[in-house]
């Protein structure tokens, strides 16, 4: 498959596979990345859609940094428990120290 005919949710799939380890971004962050500011909430949606592909949808967040996309991971806290087990700390569904946990793609990639 050439790039040039990904779907949007493959484009967010690859640039998420790309977010540090122990490091975390924010669906805006991908989608203006991608040429789409406005099209944060389908990057959630991409998000959702990525169970079995290998991405690593934990590390995604919303811009303040909390987890909005924990009730799509099944068990009840598995999206915190990811992330905690890659260093990064969480207290009432919010990331502690997120201006340094986080990952800018713009900056980055």
């Amino acid at each position: 498959m050439q790039p040039e005919t990904w779907s949007f949710f493959d484009k967010v799939y690859e640039v998420a596979k790309q977010i540090p380890y122990g490091r975390v971004t924010s669906y805006g962050a991908i989608a203006t990345y991608l040429g789409a500011a406005r099209s944060a909430r389908m990057v959630g949606y991409a998000m959702n859609g990525s169970v079995g592909k290998d991405v690593p949808a934990h590390r995604v967040v919303n811009r303040k940094g909390l987890l909005t996309g924990k009730h799509h991971f099944d068990g009840t806290n598995l999206m915190q428990q990811l992330l905690e087990s890659e260093g990064i700390k969480v207290v009432d569904n919010q990331i502690q120290d997120f201006e340094n946990v986080f990952w800018e793609p713009s900056k980055e990639l």
